[in-house]
């Protein structure tokens, strides 16, 4: 993996977000420990088929604050330019395509009903011609274990087995900075600059503010099961919401074994 350039981003390319603070447009704070971080303009990266059959050429791996991965800076041949998710491996000067058949390699772009069994991909569709949804963070990517009946059965990084149709696009590769997992903050400092908040444990807070406050001292928590803020079991119970994708869920992902 080619090191990030020491290059100012593309300016065409910025976009100013401004920071809400973990507060919604009613003003109200909906996450916690959210709020402050250093500044930071927004790269306008893209996740589907802008340039459809044209190749582009990689000018630069950059830093994006806004995003654990790496990004590439693709200048195609009609001089357009365009930041995508830098796969592992891919290198300044390599050529890159979007197709609807194009050669299986590093960085290029298609439909998965033409990917080859076994093949590892990212920044995956789950909707067709919608943009990539799946794989998109450092590391991340879905190996290709199926061709059947229009659909293609993808295994995720979690194991679990999920079919997408295979009009569906998807970049070939991992993607990059896989090193990041192995990362620590260091200080407190680096935690704050990156937008979050102190965390209060809730058995340090009044019993008018969490179910586990209240007590002398470093006392426990005084019930069988930790509960959220708002009283609601915190431990072994299922939080996914019922989505019209659970039908394509082929198998679920294993649980990890207790050490």
């Amino acid at each position: 993996m080619a090191k990030t350039a020491s290059k100012k981003p593309e300016k065409a390319l910025l976009t100013y977000i401004p920071k809400r603070g973990g507060r919604a447009r009613s003003g109200r704070i909906t996450a916690w420990q959210r709020g402050g971080g250093s500044r930071k303009l927004w790269r306008q990266v893209e996740f589907g088929q802008k340039n459809m059959g044209v190749p582009g050429t990689v000018l630069a791996i950059e830093y994006d604050p806004n995003r654990n991965a790496h990004i590439a800076l693709v200048e195609y041949e009609n001089k357009e330019r365009s930041y995508i998710l830098a796969p592992h491996e891919l290198n300044v000067e390599d050529t890159v395509v979007t197709s609807e058949e194009a050669e299986v390699k590093v960085g290029n772009r298609m439909r998965l009903a033409v990917i080859p069994v076994g093949t590892v991909v990212h920044n995956v569709e789950l909707d067709p011609e919608r943009g990539g949804r799946i794989a998109r963070g450092a590391g991340a990517g879905v190996t290709v274990l199926a061709h059947d009946a229009g659909y293609t059965q993808l295994q995720m990084p979690s194991s679990e087995i999920r079919k997408v149709s295979s009009k569906s696009f998807a970049s070939v590769g991992m993607v990059s900075n896989p090193e990041h997992r192995y990362q620590r903050a260091g200080k407190a400092g680096s935690t704050r600059l990156k937008g979050r908040r102190p965390k209060v444990r809730g058995t340090a807070m009044n019993p008018v503010d969490h179910p586990h406050g209240g007590g002398e001292g470093r006392t426990g928590r005084g019930m069988k099961y930790p509960k959220t803020r708002w009283g609601k079991p915190a431990l072994g119970v299922k939080t996914r919401k019922r989505k019209w994708s659970d039908k394509l869920i082929v198998q679920r992902r294993k649980k990890k074994k207790k050490k």
